[in-house]
């Protein structure tokens, strides 16, 4: 084990190797061959992780660093052979931090960069705004300004950001419309509904046109969002009247964003929000999503492909071994297969499917935690590697850790 300390935050990693001679993994299948990273501090907790690739191929993880004197967004860069120096995002005491809303950053088409994170707009519980951040390098960001203009004290979250051309597509949870009701509140009904909304943005943060896409969508699940060759789609769970809360997507088609359409009819009713957000992945006109759903008393992780831009789908496969907290995560790692994560009790697994349907053998990522101080672990893939992230709460002071898988 090597230990490497940088601007007072401490890396760790180990490189362990398992090679069975005589039952070698196949090509559809994640060689269980991996470098792991730690990072933590001392008297702060790391927690919230984020995965995604720059333009320029190298994976970036974001993260908050929680102590008594408040919290500090900041992020690093992979630059082939090391995770680069950590840099400040941003700062304050303000901030509305939860388990399943993290916030996250994304690279334009230019290489300047644009973060996003959560603050508290009132004394509510939900109430909070999605603050928005520029920088060309990533040395010196903008000052952070409101991304919605509602004014509400009301929640803004569960956001999504894809480069679109030179621009940024972003799309959130808007809560508007609910005059500040909480989740649990049996009023909730009739103060109005949680929308879906999205934004296009320069790398100024400009806003060029703003939308909203469905007036009624599940309060506290993620969303997604990707770029195919016939444009943006994205991905949400909806909610209808009678409570069934099953996958919507919506595309953009022919200048204009479709109505939702169903991913899957699961028929799932439930009375709250679940908080488990679906992921969408695409390769060209090649789309995936993947979901958690518990549809008659049974969870379970359903993946399902398009092979036109989400015009039609094939039929749904069942992922996970039977006791599946959901916590997703998703990334085509080549033209016909994708990289699958979620968590099964305790265990962050991950397994490749094929479009065609063929399962790859599931492993096991890492040994987590079924708190939701756990998080959600996240998943990315660079071209050559799959990296995943996690929260590690089981000590005192919470750290995250890194998995770096070869393809």
């Amino acid at each position: 084990m090597i230990v490497l300390s940088r601007e007072g935050i401490v890396f760790l990693f180990t490189i362990v190797v398992f090679i069975s001679a005589c039952n070698p993994p196949s090509n559809d299948e994640i060689a269980e061959k991996y470098i792991e990273f730690t990072f933590e501090k001392a008297d702060h907790h790391l927690e919230e992780p984020y995965l995604t690739v720059n333009e320029q191929g190298q994976p970036m993880l974001s993260w908050i660093e929680k102590s008594d004197n408040g919290n500090q967004f900041k992020f690093a860069v992979w630059d082939g052979t090391e995770w680069g120096e950590e840099k400040l995002i941003a700062s304050g005491e303000d901030w509305f931090v939860n388990w399943a809303d993290y916030p996250q950053i994304a690279g334009f088409a230019d290489g300047s960069l644009m973060a996003v994170f959560l603050q508290k707009s009132g004394s509510g519980t939900f109430a909070y705004d999605v603050m928005t951040t520029f920088s060309e390098n990533g040395e010196v960001w903008s000052e952070a300004k409101v991304l919605h203009d509602d004014g509400t004290q009301t929640e803004h979250g569960f956001v999504s950001m894809v480069p679109w051309g030179e621009n940024m597509l972003i799309s959130w949870l808007d809560g508007r419309n609910t005059a500040g009701a909480s989740h649990g509140d049996d009023g909730h009904h009739h103060h109005g509904q949680m929308s879906l909304r999205a934004a296009l943005l320069d790398t100024e943060g400009n806003k060029i046109e703003e939308w909203e896409l469905d007036n009624r969508v599940c309060d506290c699940c993620q969303t997604g969002i990707t770029m195919t060759e016939n444009g943006p789609v994205i991905v949400f769970r909806d909610r209808t009247d009678s409570e069934i809360r099953d996958i919507g997507m919506i595309r953009w088609n022919d200048g204009q964003w479709t109505e939702t359409e169903p991913v899957y009819m699961d028929l799932w009713e439930i009375a709250a929000c679940p908080v488990n957000g679906p992921r969408i992945t695409s390769y060209e006109k090649q789309l995936a999503i993947a979901w958690y759903t518990a549809a008659n008393g049974n969870p379970e992780v359903k993946l399902i492909f398009s092979e036109d831009s989400g015009l039609s789908f094939k039929e749904p496969i069942k992922i996970d071994l039977g006791n599946t907290l959901g916590r997703i995560g998703l990334e085509f790692i080549d033209d016909r297969k994708v990289l699958v994560s979620w968590m099964e009790n305790n265990r962050i697994m991950a397994r490749t499917v094929s479009v065609d349907g063929e399962l790859g053998r599931p492993i096991e990522v890492a040994t987590s935690s079924e708190k939701r101080s756990s998080g959600f672990p996240q998943l990315t893939f660079d071209g050559k590697n799959s990296w995943v992230a996690w929260t590690d709460d089981q000590d005192e002071l919470k750290k995250i850790r890194i998995k770096k898988f070869p393809e």
